[in-house]
């Protein structure tokens, strides 16, 4: 059976698990250490662990970090269900109704009065960045706070997309044009739920280092090591497709961002639209990875982008790779195709990457 934490909370533009076992199975070996600079919603590390590797993820998007820091360092659930009863228990509502009235209008659309009481208290209380339990029901959270809630009881939101949050003047014209209306859910109810759910697979036993940093900054962390790195498995920025600012920006308010899509605030790689200054990013990523691979370690990328044929793909990885200050070769690469995208559910007739390409590199 698949791994329920996997899927904790939908994510756009992430690789199945399929893609980091595949590479894990072949270029490693259990207590290797594998390393993911652009973990997402953390599926390498949380593969890597399963597997019996170490792992080391890092990611500037906070939304990617807390989910990831849920997976590799999750608590028990008997921890997870305790912490849950004493924010319960601890919760005021009459203290955040006036907090809920000076919200945007969107806010009030989206959720229910009660609903967004208990989500603003969580929002405020959560210390997801250095407790356990907190990144866990942080995660659980994220997972639940939009999605397709007319279908589905786990949602806490009116009808909305589960993989991005749309943009509040949209959801309201699109809301009003249908007819919906935000559900009246508890969020306490739904989060002891979701956590039973999930953790009927087991976390692993080994634990996972994650960092929320720049890819640049990680191996400037005394506590990254150098060039014991078996495998980068990883997936960069496209280019010129998404940006996680705009297309996460719900769930960045809930770990304390502003109430409304931000572009360049988190990261300056959150979308490059000009090849030029995509490439240099690329490079930037080889140097990173000339630190932390270790002789005769390999690095996997999966990568596609706008304008950008297979092929050119290849070249630019290959092209960049000569700053890394070691001997890197190219092993094998290839190319799938995407023949129904996730943007296609969205928003139709939207031009994006129809394929992506998997290239191997070896660092001598």
């Amino acid at each position: 059976m698949r791994n329920r934490f996997h899927a904790l909370c939908p994510y756009f533009a992430m690789f199945p698990e399929s893609f980091a076992e595949k590479w894990i199975s072949e270029l490693t070996r259990p207590g290797d250490l594998v390393v993911d600079p652009f973990c997402g919603r953390g599926t390498t590390p949380f593969q890597a662990l399963l597997m019996g590797r170490n792992a080391l993820a890092g990611d500037i998007n906070p939304v990617a970090y807390c989910l990831t820091a849920a997976k590799v360092q999750g608590p028990a659930l008997s921890t997870v269900c305790r912490r849950i009863s004493q924010l319960e228990s601890a919760y005021e509502a009459r203290r955040w109704r006036p907090r809920v009235r000076s919200l945007p209008e969107f806010f009030n659309r989206a959720y229910n009065p009660r609903t967004l009481s208990q989500l603003l208290y969580l929002r405020d209380v959560l210390q997801w960045r250095t407790r356990r339990s907190d990144a866990m029901v942080a995660a659980l959270a994220l997972g639940a706070l939009h999605g397709e809630s007319e279908k589905s009881p786990s949602y806490l939101s009116a009808q909305m997309p589960r993989t991005i949050s749309t943009k509040p003047a949209y959801s309201v014209r699109f809301w009003d044009q249908r007819g919906h209306v935000p559900p009246e859910r508890d969020v306490f109810e739904l989060l002891e739920r979701q956590a039973k759910f999930r953790y009927v697979s087991p976390l692993p036993e080994l634990r996972g280092q994650v960092e929320l940093t720049d890819f640049r900054d990680l191996y400037r962390l005394k506590s990254v090591p150098q060039r014991e790195a078996s495998c980068i498995i990883t997936s960069p920025p496209y280019l010129d497709v998404t940006s996680f600012e705009e297309d996460q920006w719900l769930r960045l308010w809930f770990l304390g961002g502003p109430p409304r899509p931000t572009r360049n605030r988190v990261s300056r790689d959150d979308r490059h639209e000009l090849a030029g200054t995509y490439w240099q990013m690329v490079a930037d990523f080889w140097r990173t990875a000339g630190y932390l691979v270790a002789s005769r370690g390999h690095v996997v990328v999966r990568m596609a982008g706008k304008r950008l044929s297979a092929e050119g793909v290849v070249e630019g990885l290959t092209g960049c790779a000569v700053v890394a200050g070691r001997d890197v070769s190219l092993v094998d690469w290839e190319t799938s195709a995407l023949p129904r995208r996730q943007t296609d559910a969205f928003r139709p007739g939207s031009v994006g990457v129809r394929f992506e390409v998997d290239a191997v590199f070896e660092v001598v």
